[in-house]
């Protein structure tokens, strides 16, 4: 313990040496910006809806759920699609479609579920959702079918 004392009491004698005086600069003037003006930021050039080829056999619905509104403040869309479209596919029918530039795209295979009501059994289909996010500025407006 003692050196930790010795040590301590060092560290105190350097610290108590003159520092050198500090010269402090002014930092650049900004100028002011005037009460009541506001910037208007330029609208994001929306791509031209170019028609894609059965655009019905990639894209079936979008998919309304709490969690699907809740992607939607961050930019990301979810959608049934079919089992047979892939990623290119949902990404050509999405940005031809509704004109916007698609930045990344997810696939969620659901798999389908057994049921059963008394002594029936059934079986609930399985289905594909695609997780379409877009570029930053970029919004679809996805309402209830």
């Amino acid at each position: 313990m003692s050196i930790f004392h010795r040590i301590k009491s060092i560290i105190k004698k350097d610290s108590q040496t003159p520092e050198k005086e500090i010269k402090r600069t002014k930092a650049k003037e900004q100028p002011l910006k005037e009460k009541g003006v506001v910037e208007v930021k330029q609208p994001v050039p929306s791509l031209s809806k170019k028609p894609v080829k059965d655009t019905d056999k990639i894209l079936k619905h979008p998919h309304i759920s709490e969690k699907a509104t809740y992607l939607s403040e961050q930019n990301k869309y979810v959608f049934k699609v079919f089992d047979s479209a892939n990623k290119i596919q949902i990404k050509n029918a999405i940005s031809g479609l509704y004109g916007v530039k698609v930045r990344h795209i997810r696939i969620i295979n659901e798999k389908s579920k057994s049921r059963k009501l008394r002594n029936f059994f059934g079986t609930k289909p399985g289905y594909k959702k695609a997780i379409v996010t877009l570029e930053k500025g970029y919004k679809i407006e996805v309402l209830p079918h």
